[in-house]
């Protein structure tokens, strides 16, 4: 609208007279039009550089998932924190973090595309990225059991692509819950995020306790 010379006032006096539907601060759609969710996802991505699908949500639409939730909670992520507007979160429920677990050396967005035959303006992590993403959050807001669950189905993760993101990653308990969930389910992978945790070493002892008391002991 300030492309086309209108002012907020201007955009304010439209809304009350019907012309549009005000949805937030800074924010209106046309009367009727439908929010989709990849259409706020993107309008989103537009506005904050770095903003993608992520960890579960990203796992869960690459076909990686199990135990449907009724209504699915989107996770994103980004570099810097932002205040999800309510009228997104009230018709498409999110979470949002900057946990930062790659060090600067990796390419921005490496790891992050666009679905296929998605919306281009939408870019959602791919598996091996997902997957690190995912681990991040065990103990935080995933338990320990749905992420075996969801670990037990990246056989196919790409080797060269886990490969840069394990030699880039900062968090050692990622490092090390991946190689421990690895060996333990037997995945191709394993040797892999074993390579890199003994590379990494170092830091304090970690463990990790599931909603039914099963315990991983991460040692060092």
């Amino acid at each position: 609208m300030k492309a086309n010379g209108l002012t907020a006032a201007h955009a304010s006096h439209l809304a009350k007279g019907g012309w549009l539907t005000h949805l937030g601060r800074g924010a209106y759609m046309l009367p009727g039009d439908t929010l989709t969710r990849d259409g706020c996802l993107a309008y989103l991505k537009r506005r904050h550089e770095g903003l993608h699908v992520g960890a579960k949500t990203a796992l869960a639409w690459r076909g990686v998932k199990h135990n449907m939730s009724f209504r699915e909670t989107i996770s994103l992520w980004g570099e810097q924190p932002i205040r999800l507007p309510e009228w997104l979160v009230s018709r498409y429920p999110c979470t949002y973090q900057t946990t930062r677990l790659f060090d600067a050396a990796l390419p921005p967005n490496f790891g992050v595309r666009t679905l296929p035959a998605g919306h281009e303006g939408v870019l959602v992590s791919v598996p091996e990225r997902a997957l690190l993403e995912l681990l991040s959050d065990v103990g935080k807001t995933e338990s320990l059991q749905d992420a075996r669950q969801l670990v037990e189905s990246t056989r196919s993760l790409r080797s060269t692509t886990l490969e840069t993101l394990l030699t880039h990653t900062t968090r050692i308990k990622v490092v090390r819950l991946a190689r421990a969930l690895a060996e333990e389910l037997d995945l191709p992978w394993a040797a892999l995020a074993k390579k890199h945790s003994e590379a990494k070493g170092g830091g304090s002892r970690w463990i990790a306790v599931s909603k039914n008391g099963e315990r991983l002991d991460l040692t060092p």
